[in-house]
């Protein structure tokens, strides 16, 4: 029982703000994508990720900002726009990797070892959720 009490704050705690606290859109994103991660609906990398836009079975479309590969960036956005599916960018690959789950996680709950993620794919966002009430509303207004 004990050993359950430690790690329930610690799930609750890290992810969501504090309540009242309106939640911005990169931690709503964050949030959407482990719930997907957890139901096998996350997709990474552009050759699956081009797979999946062009079965229209993609939800959303996240790609980063950082990319060094233009032609990377230019095809991703191509695909999105030609199938009518959302794109969202973030800033860093890095963040984007970790948010994906390709790291480690040491004792202390610190990713380590991260490997970047240019473009991933959502084709199943898993259970309903606040974050993935205010990811819709965004690119509903973008």
């Amino acid at each position: 029982m004990a050993g359950e009490e430690a790690v329930v704050p610690v799930e609750v705690a890290a992810p969501a703000p504090a309540l009242g606290e309106p939640m911005d859109i990169m931690t709503a994103l964050q949030l959407v994508l482990r719930k997907s991660l957890a139901h096998g609906g996350l997709v990474k990398g552009l050759h699956g990720a081009a797979k999946v836009i062009e079965k229209h079975a993609a939800q959303i479309c996240v790609l980063a900002e950082d990319c060094d590969q233009p032609d990377y960036l230019k095809l991703v956005k191509a695909l999105c726009a030609d199938h009518n599916v959302s794109l969202i960018t973030v800033p860093s690959a890095k963040t984007l990797g970790e948010w994906a789950g390709l790291c480690k996680i040491d004792s202390e709950g610190k990713a380590r070892k991260v490997v970047g993620c240019s473009c991933l794919v959502v084709k199943d966002f898993g259970e309903e959720s606040e974050g993935l009430h205010i990811v819709q509303e965004y690119v509903k207004s973008h």
